[in-house]
């Protein structure tokens, strides 16, 4: 069996970091999970300039809100990732169908959210003292990168 990681985008913003995350994922083989409401179309032409002719090749499922997901993705460990949180992304031992979960660009991951996933399971990328954050594609890549390295770079999916 196959190793899965999955890609979770809650209420992601800005169509250009969604398709280069389409594109990420369509080559690694995660799989990608978008949480609406999106602040954009599907077909927005944004969006497919940065990835979205990859999009038949990558797993793509969308979700109302964060309570369908839920209630539609049981046995996946969520994994969320934050500014606010205190963990290194490299400290942190991944497993096969972990969900990697990221907020919207203009946000981050909401506080109950935040709250529910419990500390232990929020990870930050290390920058320099008062860097605001990070580009949501890049953060989602290596993030990604680094779970997926963890697992030897098993064929994913």
């Amino acid at each position: 069996m196959h190793a899965m990681l999955h890609i979770i985008l809650y209420q992601p913003e800005i169509p250009p970091n969604t398709g280069n995350i389409i594109r990420l994922c369509a080559n690694t083989g995660a799989q990608l999970h978008l949480i609406e409401p999106l602040g954009f179309e599907l077909d927005d032409r944004r969006l497919q300039r940065a990835g979205l002719d990859y999009h038949e090749y990558a797993a793509v499922c969308r979700y109302s809100d964060w309570q369908d997901f839920k209630r539609r993705q049981t046995g996946m460990r969520i994994v969320g990732f934050s500014t606010k949180a205190a963990i290194h992304h490299s400290d942190f031992r991944f497993t096969p169908n972990d969900g990697l979960l990221f907020g919207p660009e203009t946000r981050g991951l909401p506080e109950p959210i935040r709250t529910e996933l419990g500390g232990e399971n929020l990870l930050r990328l290390p920058m320099k003292p008062n860097s605001r954050s990070l580009n949501l594609s890049n953060t989602v890549a290596v993030g990604l990168y680094e779970a997926w390295r963890q697992l030897n770079f098993l064929p994913l999916r």
